[in-house]
């Protein structure tokens, strides 16, 4: 019998407070996030940043700058 190890992708650690809180939070697409937050599935967001979603963001939480000038550039839905 042959055993397998699975590895994990790289996960940016260097964004959390003391309290293990998110310095920010990122835009990621919205039927990805259910998915990671059930899953644990890895996702991306906007600014290439790759995580699974563990935290949702709060009105008036801080967001990831690059994602927000990325968002900004995006063509809004008619």
């Amino acid at each position: 019998m042959d055993t397998q190890t699975l590895d994990k992708p790289d996960v940016t650690t260097d964004e959390t407070t003391e309290d293990d809180t998110p310095k920010f939070f990122h835009y990621v697409k919205k039927d990805k996030i259910v998915e990671s937050a059930v899953m644990g599935n890895i996702v991306v967001a906007l600014c290439g940043e790759t995580f699974p979603v563990t935290r949702s963001a709060k009105p008036g939480s801080p967001v990831c700058p690059k994602c927000k000038k990325i968002y900004s550039r995006m063509k809004k839905g008619d």
